[in-house]
């Protein structure tokens, strides 16, 4: 029997959860993200990260292309604590602003900025349309859109490989958040049923890992509504 979506709490916003993820070796998956955005980007100087939880991604980016500003937004207190000690810890308060912003109600004019990425915020939203809308109406004509997130898995055994696979070696805690965070990701027909609303071909939308899909697109490629 297919997985069902299990919602899990929109704001991770416990000390404990923000240690714990902080603490999780992220540091391949973070990588990979960096570099298949600058494939596809070119040198991003001005960038939007929704849901940045501990800032791991933007210092990455930051770290890898040093040209690179990001505005690091986030709705939890503690994640945006830890995020503020890794930003000074790697020197980069200079380059990483960290804003406490809901994603779902962004306080920026449209067309604000060429480049808005997000890395895993999607499956902690009950209504992802309303994170795509405002990621779309904050892009510049012309700005690109840069999504991953994780991929529900199609049944309980595939579940289970993946927590063992991925957070195996992670204390209980953690194994119990990524388990949570994988029911409650979209699946892929979900997620390109999602953009195609937003008038965008769900061929932008591509399974990349074993766990992630990736939504990646210039916001001129959404067809008129």
């Amino acid at each position: 029997m297919a997985l069902q979506r299990v919602l899990e709490p929109e704001v991770m916003d416990t000390e404990s959860e923000a240690r714990d993820y902080d603490s999780m070796d992220h540091s391949a998956v973070n990588q990979c993200f960096v570099s298949d955005l600058l494939n596809l980007c070119g040198s991003p100087t001005n960038v939007l990260d929704l849901g940045t939880g501990t800032a791991q991604v933007p210092i990455a980016l930051c770290q890898q292309h040093t040209n690179c500003r990001v505005l690091a937004t986030d709705l939890a207190t503690h994640m945006l604590d830890l995020a503020r000690y890794n930003v000074e810890l790697a020197n980069l308060t200079d380059r990483i602003q960290l804003g406490h912003v809901d994603a779902k109600q962004l306080p920026y004019e449209d067309a604000s900025f060429p480049l808005v990425m997000s890395n895993n915020i999607v499956h902690h939203i009950p209504d992802p349309a309303m994170i795509v809308g405002e990621a779309i109406r904050v892009t510049q004509p012309g700005g690109f859109l840069f999504f991953r997130d994780l991929l529900r898995p199609a049944n309980n055994d595939t579940l289970t490989n993946l927590v063992e696979t991925y957070a195996g070696e992670e204390g209980e805690h953690a194994q119990q958040m990524f388990e949570d965070s994988l029911r409650a990701a979209l699946s892929l027909d979900e997620i390109c049923e999602l953009i195609s609303t937003f008038g965008f071909p769900t061929s932008t939308v591509q399974p990349t890992s074993d766990r992630h899909w990736t939504w990646a697109t210039t916001r001129d490629t959404r067809s008129s509504q």
